[in-house]
């Protein structure tokens, strides 16, 4: 009797690790490929970075973080005001951001690249330029493993991440959406920005080019940025009211134009705030590069310095 007993809690403890058994990284990738591939479109981020972040920072999606609070980037609270939960990392109990889904965990991962200036200069880079876009990570500091960048790298290598990068040439590698997993019910209980790929970048900021029926409290809603900052951020009156095709950037405009582009040639009918918006660039930093108060109407054939006026 007390063999079979023995046996009866052996194989129940051995059946129990079994069913514990955590995602592998083949199953990680397989399953949340399809938010990366979504988030690249979405963002510029290339897929493959967002995939090696995920499987490096949750330990192939079965970390207690990953777990618990459906972290998967180790994104700490910081100016977080949600749920969060305490853990150890580089400090005793840190706070960690906490999540109702993963897809919500990757959505908040572009928004934290995205919104924050450290990490503008890596939106210069093409979405398939993942080495780049690591070494640019660990950089800016979003990680303090001296070898963060060059475990990304052979994480996208070895599993030939960087095919999801590639436009026209991923297809092959993106399956059809799986049906009961996760991402299953994102289309029913998360919905997809509506926005999607209309995210365009210029001077390392990301912008939208406005359509019919775009308003402030749609574009609040559906990318996170509240009627007063995108007024600030584009140089606009209080009581603006939104045009079509306007191009309508989602951060805080530059100091000055991307390398590359000193100056500007007049055309016929632009002004200062429209040579502002094309490069990027505060449209005070246009005013004061070149010398001009906010009454000033530009020349057709007139240079417009972008980054400092040649004397």
């Amino acid at each position: 009797m007390k063999r079979v007993l023995i046996y009866i809690v052996l194989s129940f403890i051995l059946g129990s690790s079994v069913f514990a058994k955590g995602l592998t990284r083949k199953e990680y990738i397989e399953k949340y490929k399809e938010l990366a591939v979504r988030e690249m479109q979405r963002t510029g981020i290339p897929a493959s970075i967002t995939l090696a972040q995920g499987l490096l920072e949750s330990g192939n999606g079965n970390s207690l973080l990953a777990t618990k609070g459906n972290n998967h980037f180790g994104i700490k609270c910081h100016d977080w005001t949600g749920p969060s939960m305490k853990m150890d990392d580089d400090h005793r109990r840190e706070c960690f951001r906490k999540y109702d889904h993963p897809y919500d965990s990757y959505k908040d991962h572009s928004q934290f690249l995205t919104s924050r200036s450290r990490y503008a200069f890596l939106f210069k880079y093409n979405s398939d330029d993942y080495k780049h876009w690591a070494h640019g990570l660990k950089k800016a500091g979003y990680a303090t493993d001296p070898q963060y960048a060059h475990r990304l790298i052979k994480i996208i290598d070895e599993e030939h991440l960087h095919k999801l990068d590639i436009k026209g040439k991923g297809d092959d590698f993106i399956i059809e959406r799986p049906t009961g997993t996760d991402l299953a019910d994102i289309d029913s209980g998360y919905e997809i920005d509506p926005f999607g790929a209309r995210l365009e970048i210029a001077n390392g900021v990301h912008y939208i080019v406005t359509k019919k029926g775009d308003t402030f409290y749609s574009i609040e809603k559906s990318l996170d940025v509240n009627r007063r900052k995108l007024l600030r951020y584009n140089d606009l009156p209080k009581n603006y009211i939104l045009q079509l095709d306007q191009r309508l950037y989602l951060h805080k405009k530059r100091r000055k134009a991307a390398r590359g582009y000193n100056f500007h040639r007049v055309k016929e009918g632009e002004s200062l705030y429209g040579i502002a918006q094309e490069y990027g660039v505060r449209l005070k930093r246009i005013r004061k590069i070149n010398d001009v108060d906010k009454n000033y109407k530009p020349v057709l054939g007139e240079r417009i310095w972008l980054r400092h006026k040649k004397r």
